[in-house]
């Protein structure tokens, strides 16, 4: 009897230190490798790149000159083009004539093939003496057009404007100022 005692507790010792070496070594490397899986996918999640005050110079060929500046920038690629997501931005058109249009805002997506430039939140544009704030603004160089929108107003020497669009056209400098819906008016108020 005392033999088959000595064989069980041998036994369940087996099973035993059988059960803590797979834990030990076994286990934990399952562990390791669903670690290593987690920071793959964290990786593959923040494979974008992070900057801080990033500028751009584009020079055009008619003596045109834009230049845009970010406080932090994420470039990202959408198909196969190069975009960049800014914030704190702050933008300069300079015309051929060498007068500059002043863009500020908190965010922008730049596109890096055409530079065209989508700004939001709390938009701010600086032209002469005028200035005019909206929540957003498109700079399309391919069609030389500025579209400022949604709660757009202009302060000028003329006076206060507001409505819900204006499209600015960069080489005739023509202006359209227009309501989203007819049965709205442009309000205006002259100095």
């Amino acid at each position: 009897m005392n033999k088959k005692f000595i064989q069980l507790f041998l036994f369940f010792l087996l099973i035993l230190i059988s059960f803590f070496f797979y834990k030990k070594y076994f286990s934990s490397s399952e562990i390791a490798q669903n670690q290593d899986k987690t920071n793959k996918e964290i990786l593959i999640e923040n494979e974008n790149n992070l900057i801080k005050n990033l500028r751009y110079n584009v020079q055009f060929d008619n003596n045109t000159q834009y230049t845009i500046t970010s406080e932090l920038s994420e470039i990202f690629y959408k198909d196969d083009i190069e975009y960049v997501k800014m914030q704190t931005v702050f933008a300069k058109f300079v015309n051929e004539e060498n007068i500059p249009l002043i863009i500020e805002s908190d965010y922008a997506i730049y596109n890096n093939s055409n530079y065209n430039t989508e700004f939001s939140k709390n938009v701010k544009v600086s032209y002469l003496d005028n200035k005019i704030t909206s929540k957003n603004l498109n700079l399309n160089f391919e069609e030389n057009i500025v579209t400022i929108y949604n709660d757009v107003i202009y302060d000028g020497m003329q006076g206060l404007l507001k409505a819900d669009n204006v499209i600015i056209n960069l080489i005739n400098k023509e202006m359209k100022i227009f309501m989203n819906e007819l049965k709205n008016k442009v309000e205006i108020k002259s100095k």
